[in-house]
């Protein structure tokens, strides 16, 4: 071990990246095989080379890629509406005090509860349609983006906003100088956390009498016992949240360059 800048560095911090990234799925891959090499892990997961096969088996057919279209349309949607609703909602709490003193215990209220409680109640307001999967998406995306927004509005440091008023700034010069720069970086996190709860949400999104879409590809597989096709939805709903998560990353770089990173 050596000392490097006020910390120990290892054998192990030395390793590249894409080192360890390998190593960690090769690893996990082993697990995986090692576990459906079982009797009872074999009926609940397949092998790796079963989930592989099945999957560029569906890729060759339609219903896969309409089920996944479908899907992603459905989350995105109800993301984007959510992240529009949010923002307006979560500078106004942060900002005035008096819309803060009303909203904030029915925010903290709400979000505690799961979206999938709200089937019942989306689906008698809006009917079956595309409409009350989009809505149960928006409600957990809206909540969560709201809350990291507005706690990021409320930690901009107070100093930055009096020197801002010595300098002879308006509320308005503020609030786009000061205090939304400053709270970019919870914004990117608020994109982050919602694309995540709208992907956990798609699944009891599309219970709502969806007849297309991964939730729904699960569901019926999962009837039939089908688990290797029940694996490869779940599998393929985690790498769209990497591959989403990815794109909001860059987009936070290319936003937040001024900023100063610290590595970890």
């Amino acid at each position: 071990m050596i000392r490097k800048k006020g910390k120990i560095e290892t054998f192990v911090d030395k390793v590249p990246h894409w080192a360890l990234l390998i190593n960690s799925i090769v690893l996990f891959i082993i697990l995986w095989k090692l576990i459906s090499m079982t009797e009872r892990g074999g009926f609940v997961f397949a092998a790796p080379e079963v989930i592989l096969k099945t999957l560029i088996d569906s890729a060759k057919s339609f219903p896969f890629w309409k089920h996944l279209g479908i899907s992603l349309f459905r989350v995105i949607s109800g993301f984007l509406l959510a992240f529009v609703a949010a923002v307006p909602v979560a500078f106004l709490m942060g900002w005035y005090k008096s819309i803060r003193s009303v909203f904030e215990p029915w925010v903290q209220f709400i979000r505690c509860i799961p979206p999938i409680a709200y089937l019942p109640l989306v689906i008698v307001a809006v009917g079956v349609g595309e409409s009350s999967k989009i809505t149960v998406i928006f409600i957990g995306s809206f909540l969560i983006m709201l809350v990291t927004i507005y706690q990021g509005v409320l930690n901009v440091d107070e100093t930055l906003i009096k020197a801002a008023k010595v300098l002879g700034a308006s509320d308005r010069e503020i609030f786009f100088t000061v205090i939304v720069p400053a709270s970019l970086p919870f914004i990117m996190t608020a994109l982050r956390l919602g694309l995540a709860t709208a992907l956990t949400s798609l699944v009891a999104a599309e219970m709502t009498g969806a007849s297309d879409g991964l939730g729904v590809m699960i569901q019926t597989a999962s009837q039939y016992f089908q688990m290797k096709t029940v694996l490869m939805g779940i599998l393929i709903i985690g790498a769209v949240g990497m591959i989403l998560e990815k794109v909001v990353k860059l987009i936070e770089r290319k936003l937040t360059s001024w900023q100063e990173k610290m590595e970890i």
